[in-house]
């Protein structure tokens, strides 16, 4: 009877134990929502600034364009009709020398009144209408660059509030693979190591995996890349085929951007999709939102978007996924290095 009675204060205890873990869990839940739609509303308020300032620009600058354009437009009125009146004066001048016997006066004339002073070629016109057009057009692209850029900007920076603190796993790299001793960087070796072929080593490939997997939620990382020509980052899922030949693509758990001979930038999408960066990343930002089914890069420094994967369907976990790829005789020898969150100071213009 003593011994049921503990029981069912256990029970009672385990029950509100329970209702207490609940209750702790809706107020993380609802502080994590609002900090997140602070973040948001911050966000888009700033956006928002931002293209009222860009809106300002552009509606100034057309302004001053119309005016430029009438400004033109009554010059040329009022040079064509100084011209009109020009030429009616030597078409009289020209009508009366056609009655006069005296030749040689008219030769002497003739040239300079066929050919009128300070007459404009029109085509002109045309031409620096035309200017115009591409001075505007050239605005907005600019506009639209710099817009594009800050929009960029805050995306990186809310996706960086998300920054994980990413290992290597050296039980899944390759045995060419050297790991530094705190697990942050990974070059290729010269020689193959020999270690135990366990279920988790990717043994076909120079591919070494993150400790963390990630099953639920947001998470971000950072890799320098620089001095690189060859390398391949991105996420794996964890039922990965691990010894055998595959392609980078998400059908076969991989997403990834990846690096070939020196300039060559590929999400593999499955096929490949050849990507055109405006400039050469040092540092890259790898983004994954679980629930949402996204994965992006971003070049940290510029803060440019590099690709993303959308409307994708996870099920495994998801490892952070490197290959620094093969040496090519000392030309791609330097390692990939998990860095720590690179604020950019012109997004932080406060930060110390």
């Amino acid at each position: 009877m003593m011994k049921t009675q503990k029981d069912m204060q256990q029970m009672i205890q385990d029950r509100v134990k329970k209702i207490q873990d609940i209750k702790h869990s809706a107020e993380v839940r609802k502080r994590n929502a609002e900090e997140e739609k602070a973040a948001h509303v911050e966000l888009f308020t700033d956006l928002i600034c931002s293209i009222e300032r860009c809106q300002t620009e552009l509606l100034e600058m057309m302004e001053e364009q119309q005016k430029a354009a009438e400004k033109q437009e009554q010059e040329l009125i009022e040079d064509l009709e100084q011209e009109i009146t020009e030429l009616k004066i030597r078409n009289t001048e020209l009508e009366q020398l056609s009655h006069t016997e005296d030749h040689l006066h008219l030769l002497q004339i003739y040239s300079s009144l066929c050919s009128p002073k300070n007459t404009r070629i029109w085509p002109e016109i045309n031409v620096r209408t035309y200017k115009n057009l591409e001075t505007l057009r050239r605005a907005l692209t600019q506009l639209r660059d710099t817009l594009d850029e800050k929009l960029n900007q805050r995306e990186l920076k809310w996706m960086q509030q998300y920054a994980v603190d990413v290992t290597l796993d050296p039980d899944t790299a390759h045995p060419y693979l050297i790991l530094s001793d705190d697990g942050k960087q990974v070059r290729y070796g010269d020689t193959k190591q020999k270690l135990p072929n366990n279920p988790k080593r990717l043994s076909r490939y120079a591919i070494v995996l993150g400790k963390e997997g990630f099953s639920s939620g947001r998470f971000y990382f950072e890799v320098q890349v620089k001095g690189k020509t060859d390398w391949d980052l991105g996420v794996a899922r964890e039922s990965i085929d691990r010894k055998g030949e595959f392609t980078l693509c998400p059908n076969n758990g991989y997403w990834t951007v990846v690096l070939r001979n020196g300039n060559e930038y590929k999400a593999g999408a499955g096929p490949s999709v050849r990507l055109s960066l405006k400039v050469k990343p040092q540092r890259v930002g790898v983004f994954v939102d679980y629930e949402e089914g996204l994965v992006s890069f971003y070049d940290v420094e510029s803060s440019s978007h590099i690709y993303s994967f959308t409307g994708q369907s996870f099920t495994d976990k998801l490892y952070p996924y490197f290959s620094p790829c093969p040496n090519d005789k000392g030309k791609n020898s330097n390692p990939l290095i998990i860095t720590p969150v690179s604020y950019n100071k012109l997004i932080y213009p406060n930060m110390n």
